[in-house]
């Protein structure tokens, strides 16, 4: 069974267009809800104890979810259909406000909640939002939970009795408790006095508690794009653009930039130099920071888009890489697969699961910065054993519906262009999980070879659907 609403992170659109509708964020918070309570039952007196204990939801047999946003006007919209869907099918409710992915997946899984929801659309521009959930364990849910979802929301889901409805109540000290676990995954014996920090925080979830971190830990930090007024999210700032921040790290004469989008769960690096670093790269230089010292690192694992150059150089490490879909979801359930903890995406989005259950960009910048403070030298100088290769990536339009698979020019566009590539580079075909488009991208050492092979595939592509 396929999910209709559910895509690689959540469900996410323009709102005020389906699905991003009140009507339909309500029953999707019922039906959410409604198989929330179902599994709630299941659970035993003592995690009830637990959650009392620790703060969270108290009544025992009925579930508790936590719910965080960014910065979006929409936000307030979207924050009281799911207040009204979840109370209205008897399951309580804590609201922490603006807060990053990472600290609603945090604060879900130390408060013992039920699940947690992140309203965000990432880095889309501020007309998008989204919806996407977490586990009481602080993962992203797994296919089989969002296909429960959608089931459920074919059924009647009705209203409670008053006696049976949810409660909602605000988590006052929610940035402060995140702020401390975010420090928590800095070494206890080291700091960050000395170095001059950019932060860039997108306008978005982060404006307030990364800043924080950061200069808790000692760094003298500058903060970029944190005035969000509704409608600035990722506005010409944020990972997606890092323009911005390249700026402000040459006119402070900053040691390094950090670049957040929206929800503050991707990382873009800049150094003082201006060279910007990718998430492949960053990835690196933690593997680097923990052989190193001694650490093991079993296995390393990316997505199908993780550049060649970073497979070679953990080669030279002998130290697998293993590709997973895109999607920091899916990178997830690969390390849980191979019992491994460092992972991650090209965009940015990386994963280290003895720190944190999810991606974060604030722990990521802290995890860089630790390589840089251990290792005793420069993000540059550590990564001087990867040679990233140049990667041309088209997106090409095609009909609803259309067999892309069984187009014979095609595939032997395909052939041809592995023949030329021979091993010593990459051709990756994917459909896109949300548009009809088909997305081509080649890579190997030479970016003009490199550009003329994807021509040559997209050229095959036109010719099916024209």
């Amino acid at each position: 069974m396929s999910r209709k609403y559910f895509g690689t992170d959540g469900i996410r659109g323009t709102v005020g267009q389906a699905p991003m509708t009140p009507d339909f964020i309500l029953r999707l918070a019922q039906a959410a809800g409604t198989v929330l309570n179902r599994y709630e039952l299941q659970n035993t007196s003592e995690r009830q104890e637990h959650k009392a204990a620790a703060g969270g939801g108290s009544r025992a047999g009925r579930a508790t979810v936590l719910i965080g946003k960014d910065t979006r006007v929409s936000g307030y919209l979207l924050e009281s259909c799911l207040e009204a869907g979840f109370t209205s099918v008897g399951v309580d409710v804590v609201l922490v406000g603006p807060m990053p992915t990472g600290g609603v997946a945090y604060l879900t899984k130390t408060l013992s909640m039920s699940a947690g929801v992140v309203i965000s659309a990432s880095h889309n521009p501020y007309p998008d939002n989204g919806i996407k959930f977490f586990s009481a364990s602080g993962t992203k849910l797994p296919d089989g939970w969002e296909l429960e979802i959608e089931h459920q929301l074919t059924q009647d889901n009705p209203c409670k009795p008053s006696v049976e409805l949810g409660k909602a109540r605000r988590l006052a000290d929610a940035s402060g408790r995140y702020v401390e676990f975010c420090k928590g995954t800095f070494p206890r014996d080291k700091h960050l006095r000395g170095f001059k920090i950019v932060v860039d925080c997108a306008n978005g979830a982060a404006y307030s508690t990364a800043p924080c971190v950061f200069r808790e830990l000692g760094a003298e930090v500058i903060v970029i794009a944190d005035q969000p007024n509704g409608v600035n999210i990722n506005e010409g700032v944020g990972a997606t653009h890092p323009a911005a921040l390249a700026q402000a790290v040459q006119q402070h004469g900053a040691d390094y930039g950090f670049a957040l989008d929206g929800d503050a769960d991707r990382l873009i690096c800049i150094d003082h130099s201006g060279r910007l670093y990718n998430g492949d790269e960053l990835l690196y230089a933690l593997v680097a920071e923990r052989i190193a010292t001694g650490q093991v690192v079993p296995g390393v694992v990316g997505t199908l888009m993780t550049n060649m150059g970073l497979e070679l150089a953990l080669q030279d490490l002998h130290i697998p890489l293993v590709r997973a879909k895109v999607g920091d979801r899916y990178v997830y359930e690969k390390l849980q697969e191979h019992g491994w903890h460092l992972g991650g995406e090209s965009s940015g989005h990386l994963l280290v699961l003895d720190k944190h259950s999810t991606g974060d960009g604030i722990v990521s910048a802290l995890q860089v910065l630790r390589a840089v403070r251990v290792l005793g030298k420069p993000l540059a100088d550590i990564l001087s054993p990867v040679h990233m290769m140049p990667q041309v990536l088209e997106n090409v339009r095609i009909e609803p519906g259309y067999d892309w698979q069984a187009n014979p020019a095609l595939q032997a566009a395909c052939e041809a262009v592995r023949a030329e590539l021979d091993g010593k580079g990459r051709l990756l075909i994917r459909p896109s999980g949300t548009e009809p488009l088909l997305r081509v991208m080649v890579e190997c050492h030479d970016a003009c070879s490199a550009t003329k092979l994807a021509n040559q595939v997209v050229a095959a592509v036109g010719e099916f659907v024209s």
